[in-house]
């Protein structure tokens, strides 16, 4: 099945992600007929995700929202709302602050991820809703589906590829979409 004709009866596209096998921080990322290699958690997958555990959770995550890194001129074609990171965007990751796991002005005392980087790791991000909708304290927070640094090293709970299959998943991802970790 073309990967344009992914949606299940409902309507649902999935991007399905699997352990890639001999390597518990390494995983196959699927959508219709592409696959990709990628990175997941530096403690592999969890059922029972906790702040800083470095694990990804095994979960079925709809797709929220993307950013891209502001000085690239955004070429993908996607559905999904993305939003241009600038230098004042962090995302609150303090898990007793109001704010905890949601996008903040920068700058921000409590602890937070800076959303503007050196590295490629945010040049573009889709932001997965784990424990945004219900933000439970101390369950993880700034779960992102993004980029994936040369080699595919662990993550820090997130799902990483490479800036070039990124650029040909997003054709494919919209509100509708969901990322189920298996």
């Amino acid at each position: 099945m073309p990967a344009s004709k992914s949606r299940s009866h409902n309507g649902v596209k999935r991007v399905i992600v699997r352990p890639k096998p001999g390597c518990e921080t390494r995983c196959l990322v699927r959508i219709g007929s592409l696959t990709f290699q990628g990175a997941i958690g530096r403690s592999a997958r969890t059922i029972f995700k906790r702040e800083g555990d470095g694990a990804t959770p095994i979960k079925t995550m709809t797709c929220l929202s993307g950013y891209y890194k502001y000085r690239h001129r955004f070429r993908a074609q996607t559905k999904l709302q993305m939003v241009p990171i600038t230098q004042n965007m962090g995302w609150c990751d303090q898990a007793d602050h109001a704010n905890y796991n949601r996008a903040v002005k920068l700058p921000f005392s409590p602890s937070h991820e800076t959303m503007l980087r050196d590295d490629v790791l945010y040049d573009f991000v889709i932001v997965l809703d784990w424990n945004i909708s219900s933000r439970k304290r101390h369950c993880g927070s700034a779960i992102f589906f993004h980029v994936a640094k040369p080699g595919y090293p662990p993550t820090q709970g997130c799902i990483a590829i490479s800036r070039q299959d990124m650029m040909r998943l997003l054709p494919h991802i919209d509100n509708k979409t969901v990322v189920q970790v298996v």
